[in-house]
């Protein structure tokens, strides 16, 4: 059984008073997502932070005809009651967990928390014996239900065609810059930089096994040192690459799977086996790395395949030589 579940009281069995005061728990915690929404948007996109502002107004609105109804039922008491106390009842994401959504993910986490509302308080109306509760309660899901047409109103209100346009394709480059952009750097070293001391401990050795040590060793701690690297040259203030931690992550964890690539197939005892395979695996990643130039950096393709074809092919050949020699 599930630690806690056992003390969650079913939808099923709450009273009047008790479903009034969890919706207004709800309509509480809606409001103060959409107002972290909105904060956290506010110097990047402040049309879209516009948005969720009004969002957290609406909700405000809603809980204040809630509390009114409840003072009109049962007085100013209002028992503590929460989404976690009720089995299956749809839950929120806690605000510290949500702290790296982008715009899109903020607008479709909206989406989801106004259809979750709208069930709730379509079933909670059908769960009301009162009339002026189950009034209320039943407004509230068309509201609700409605609240995807009044975001649009409101998208259209604070955020044109060419603001949403623009705020896009911030987001979008704020996408390059803070993940695409050091996690390329980083395949790209991890790929081409390893390529020397792999494939000349292979040809020197003839060894499966010490060329995967060797190739293990330069992947991994190819990746630390990039990581650490990009993380602790540029905190983000002011050039506006976003975090260092994930840029760091980005770059570290690429450079090591750009290394591993062409390591791991020396898992196989055959030599020669081995090292055709990671020939291969070498072009796959060559071709990779130009298509993700092509797609997110905006790099002509046969360029960014020259380029770096040609370079790898150069590196692959010294670590040959060296190895051979």
């Amino acid at each position: 059984m599930i630690p806690g579940l056992a003390t969650r009281r079913r939808f099923a069995d709450l009273s009047e008073q008790e479903i009034l005061a969890l919706a207004i728990s709800s309509e509480e915690d809606d409001a103060r997502i959409y107002r972290s929404y909105a904060e956290r948007l506010r110097a990047d996109y402040p049309a879209s932070a516009a948005v969720f502002d009004a969002m957290a107004v609406e909700e405000d609105g809603h809980r204040c005809a809630l509390i009114d109804r409840h003072r009109e039922r049962f007085g100013e008491v209002i028992p503590l009651i929460r989404r976690e106390h009720v089995a299956g009842f749809y839950a929120r994401k806690p605000v510290w967990l949500m702290e790296n959504l982008g715009l899109e993910r903020m607008r479709a986490e909206a989406e989801a928390m106004e259809h979750g509302a709208a069930a709730f308080y379509t079933r909670a109306a059908a769960q009301t014996q009162d009339a002026a509760t189950r009034k209320l309660l039943g407004d509230l899901a068309a509201v609700e239900a409605s609240h995807e047409a009044r975001a649009g109103e409101l998208s259209d209100e604070n955020l044109p065609g060419d603001k949403r346009s623009e705020e896009d394709n911030a987001a979008h480059r704020q996408f390059i810059l803070t993940w695409v952009q050091p996690g390329l750097a980083g395949l790209m070293d991890g790929s081409v930089s390893t390529l020397a001391p792999i494939f000349a401990t292979a040809f020197a050795t003839h060894d499966s096994h010490t060329t995967l040590l060797v190739g293990t060793a330069a992947a991994v701690g190819a990746g630390i040192s990039m990581g650490f690297t990009e993380a602790a040259h540029d905190d983000g203030v002011l050039s506006g690459r976003g975090s260092p931690i994930k840029r760091g992550l980005a770059s570290g964890v690429m450079t090591a799977v750009g290394g591993l690539g062409h390591a791991l197939p020396y898992l196989i005892p055959d030599f020669w086996t081995a090292t055709v395979i990671a020939i291969v695996i070498v072009f796959v990643e060559l071709w990779a790395i130009a298509w993700i130039q092509n797609r997110f950096m905006e790099t002509p393709f046969l360029r960014a395949a020259l380029q770096v074809v040609v370079g790898g092919a150069l590196v692959f050949a010294a670590g040959a030589l060296i190895g051979g020699g």
